[in-house]
């Protein structure tokens, strides 16, 4: 079954979007990898990020964990500060 999957966009993610959050089609068993490609495909410059975190439900998510519609995925750029 294919669903869609809500990302939280925070930072230089945002701008990059426009959003503070974006729909993304996901079909059941995809993993981090496979949403952050997907997203790169449809979103170029995001593949520009170095130390690009994706977060699933308030845990740091490797690339090869199982995500699900309902989980909740967000995308933490790295911070930086002066």
């Amino acid at each position: 079954m294919n669903a869609s999957i809500s990302v939280l966009l925070f930072g230089i993610t945002r701008d990059i979007t426009g959003q503070s959050a974006v729909s993304v089609p996901l079909a059941d068993g995809n993993r981090v990898g496979d949403l952050l490609l997907q997203l790169q495909q449809q979103y170029p410059r995001l593949a520009d990020i170095r130390s690009l975190l994706v977060a699933v439900n308030g845990e740091y998510a490797e690339p090869d964990t199982v995500i699900n519609s309902r989980d909740e995925v967000a995308l933490i750029p790295p911070v930086s500060g002066g």
